[in-house]
């Protein structure tokens, strides 16, 4: 059986497919000698969540693993109060809500449903700006709910020898683009 997809790799999926392989080739270095700054400030807000000291409260669950058998996928929850059902993904900064965000979140959604958690609300929070942004449940967007299965799929059939990158702009924005030999653009 193949692996599950990882939690954090549906945004860097949709960024570039060939992103992931670059990661997973870094995983083991340590993140300051190739993570960009916005990165390394992203880490930082997840570390009170990773360490379990975000909340001392016992209904509230914190940097837990969950996984999806529906959509073979795993990866660790932000922050979800079990007395509530709202589950948020903590952002260092949201700007615009991208379709990676929501994906995320929905896989976490799925994960702790199937774990037998009742998911009543999501939220994306903006650490900046202390801005907490309301994404519809799963089944309240069947757009969306779409959106993400095809990308769960396309992750699940991707072959890195197939990909071509066609958006230069990606590539701009890359911190493996001296690596990659699909990148569009030149250090």
């Amino acid at each position: 059986m193949e692996q599950p997809i990882i939690v954090s790799n549906l945004n860097d999926f949709i960024f570039c497919p060939a992103s992931i392989y670059f990661h997973r080739f870094y995983e083991d270095l340590s993140t300051i000698l190739f993570q960009s700054e916005f990165q390394l400030a992203g880490t930082h807000v997840h570390r009170k969540v990773d360490s379990g000291g975000y909340s001392t409260r016992r209904n509230v669950l914190q940097g837990i693993n969950v996984y999806s058998d529906r959509y073979h996928i795993s990866g660790k929850i932000d922050v979800f109060d079990k007395s509530t059902g709202v589950l948020t993904e903590r952002k260092k900064k949201v700007s615009v809500i991208y379709d990676g965000y929501v994906f995320q979140v929905y896989a976490q959604c799925f994960g702790l449903r199937e774990a037998g958690y009742e998911v009543n609300k999501i939220r994306i929070y903006s650490y900046d700006d202390n801005k907490n942004h309301d994404i519809p449940l799963p089944e309240d967007d069947p757009e969306m709910l779409s959106k993400f299965e095809k990308t769960i799929d396309a992750m699940h059939n991707f072959r890195l020898a197939d990909f071509e990158q066609t958006n230069p702009k990606k590539c701009e924005n890359c911190i493996y683009r001296s690596l990659c030999d699909r990148a569009l653009v030149e250090d």
